[in-house]
């Protein structure tokens, strides 16, 4: 009876979410662009294992073997599918049944197709192909190396391409990530559904190998408020009618709320369920307290550190040494463990109540039921857990162009630059370049060197715009000197474009030609005029005594141009001399007559001047 309650409790924990969850099946399109019968978008289904080319795409011709069809054995040449220089990528069509999915793959793969489409054998909706379950003779090393991308098509579509093939078409299909992921801005939001456990096999070891690969990645990105990250556990109920049995006791915290599977699958030795369930709490508290300090990517130093310091094999799994890596780390430890509260109480625990509601789909994400499992701008991931295969993944949830410069390094670039430049526009004399690489694919795009942008379709023309554009490459017009003297299409003035400078014609972008103004009888024309072109310019004499007046483009005597200047000069000294005479003596004028009158005022003082009557007597007055 014990052995049976076991099984059964065993059976409610690992399957309850699988059976009351709704499962949601990523999809891309699948553009078949060859034959005509057959063009059209179709939707496939992306499998959880290799690497999808998320943001990008890819074209390549379909392949269906005459032999091994379903793919379940090794293709006997390696290169059979390779592609050869001048054609596609060879994209492999294989039938399900037979083996895993897995394997189909990675005998693809062997084989040198770049992709592998899986065709149903049955009319029923896409399906998640999947890896093989954990203990299976099949889950071997070879999972992790799988590195092609991975689709299940339709039954119908299937048999469709493969009539096709048989007629002698060749169908050309194009497999487009771009879309998969959504990015409605300039912010990646991902949440990863993991869990502490280290003893469940490859499953856990990848999980834990993933955290301390991306790390680093990861801390950078939210640093630099580029994602929003959050981490999750799941965790599921216990049946009511077990809660008081052992087998619940031991694998539930918190009255039989909260539950995970025994680590080792056997309920007998080892660390329990329950030991689980508290330090996937511990985790979410600890990302909940550093969260709320502003220090959320401590999270990943924290789960690192406690994988590496107190393995489940070293019996090291202990809150004692949870307590340790989370001092080392300066994370307040007593709001942690008022976070925690009491496990062993029969009351809801806020944080491990909420993870079971954000289990729950919602919208197009659907509900968490795979370990692990990374949601990207609330799209479930499809694909190898490595940090190359996530950080693409996470890249293309940016908007294009937005993403950030660790999207842009050398693992990620496509380098589709390096071939004819992209088939972008392109300056060789400056080494200026409208192609950028990207983790999507190249981009033609005109770019900023110094200040200076570049503006035009980014293709066939960039072209230097601002006040500035003249320092960088003359603005990409023309110039050239001669005989010290320097003459350019560039002017400082104009925001853009090139214009060929006075005495010369063209586009102002390849060549600005010397005007021949004697030849077009521009300039120099008077009968005893003598026109001599010059590089920009000309030179205008006269036959004879007689000088060119460029003005008036006439020739006339050098002795009555002399004459005529000289007179004028004169004229001008005389007239200068006469106004300074004519003010100078005005002046002397002025001075005597004022000293003039003073003189008399001051001697009619004491005696009466001979110019004033004597005044009689009787004239006098007085006042009474």
């Amino acid at each position: 009876m014990r052995e049976k309650l076991s099984f059964l409790l065993g059976v409610w924990i690992f399957l309850f979410g699988f059976c009351a969850g709704r499962f949601v099946v990523e999809k891309n399109n699948l553009k078949v662009t060859s034959p005509k019968s057959l063009r059209g978008v179709y939707e496939c289904a992306i499998g959880n294992f290799g690497v999808p080319k998320y943001g990008g795409a890819m074209i390549g011709s379909v392949v269906y073997p005459k032999t091994n069809q379903r793919g379940c054995k090794s293709f006997d040449d390696d290169t059979l599918f390779k592609s050869k220089p001048g054609s596609f990528p060879v994209i492999l069509l294989v039938d399900r049944g037979d083996c895993y999915f897995t394997l189909k793959a990675w005998n693809a793969q062997n084989g040198g197709a770049a992709a592998i489409l899986v065709a149903d054998d049955r009319l029923e909706p896409l399906i998640t192909m999947d890896t093989p379950e954990e203990g299976s003779v099949a889950n071997d090393e070879y999972v992790q190396k799988i590195s092609i991308p991975s689709a299940l098509i339709s039954k119908s579509l299937g048999d469709s391409i493969k009539k096709a093939l048989s007629n002698g078409e060749m169908v050309t299909i194009n497999l487009d990530w771009s879309e998969t992921l959504p990015h409605p801005d300039e912010r990646v939001e991902y949440e990863y559904w993991t869990n502490s456990n280290d003893e469940c096999g490859p499953k856990c070891d990848s999980q834990i190998n993933f955290a301390k690969n991306f790390k680093g990645v990861a801390q950078l990105l939210e640093q630099k408020g580029f994602t929003q990250f959050t981490p999750h556990y799941i965790t599921w109920y216990c049946p009511e009618a077990f809660i008081l049995s052992k087998q619940c006791k031991t694998q539930c915290i918190n009255h039989g709320r909260y539950c995970a599977p025994d680590p080792e699958q056997d309920f007998s030795r080892g660390y329990d369920g329950k030991d689980v369930v508290v330090q996937n709490l511990r985790q979410a508290c600890f990302f909940k307290v550093a969260n709320e300090s502003g220090k959320p990517w401590k999270w990943w130093d924290y789960v690192t550190d406690f994988a590496i310091r107190c393995p489940m094999k070293k019996n090291k799994y202990t809150e004692e040494c949870s307590d340790q890596v989370i001092k080392s780390l300066g994370v307040d430890l007593k709001k942690i463990k008022d976070c925690v509260g009491d496990p062993t109480a029969d009351v809801e625990n806020p944080v491990l109540k909420a993870e079971q509601v954000a289990q729950i789909g919602k919208g197009s994400r659907g509900d968490v039921t795979i370990l692990p499992t990374l949601v990207i701008n609330n799209r479930q991931y499809r694909g190898k857990l490595e940090k190359g295969a996530v950080l693409k993944a996470i890249c293309a949830g940016f908007q294009e162009t937005t993403e950030p410069a660790i999207c842009l390094t050398s693992d990620m670039e496509t380098n589709e630059c390096l071939e004819n430049n992209g088939g972008c526009w392109q300056d060789k004399s400056t080494n200026i370049t409208a192609c950028r690489d990207t983790f999507r694919g190249r981009v033609c795009e005109c770019p900023i060197v110094q200040n200076v942008k570049f503006i035009g379709d980014g293709y066939t023309h960039c072209e230097a715009s601002g006040t500035l554009r003249c320092e960088l490459n003359n603005g990409g017009c023309w110039k050239e000197t001669r005989g010290g003297r320097m003459n350019s299409a560039c002017v400082d003035e104009h925001t853009n474009g090139c214009k060929c400078p006075p005495g010369f014609k063209g586009d102002g972008v390849h060549s600005c030609e010397d005007v021949d103004e004697c030849k077009e009888k521009l300039a120099c024309q008077c009968p005893e005029c003598k026109c001599k072109n010059t590089w920009g310019g000309y030179e205008c004499s006269c036959s004879g005594n007689l000088v060119h007046m460029q003005e008036s483009d006439t020739c006339i005597a050098k002795y009555s141009s002399s004459v005529t200047t000289g007179g004028f000069i004169w004229m001008m000294i005389f007239i200068l001399a006469a106004v300074s005479a004519g003010g100078y003596a005005f002046y002397k004028y002025r001075v005597q007559s004022y000293m003039d009158s003073e003189i008399r005022a001051i001697m009619a003082q004491y005696m009466p001047l001979d110019n004033e009557a004597e005044v009689p007597n009787n004239q006098l007055h007085h006042d009474i």
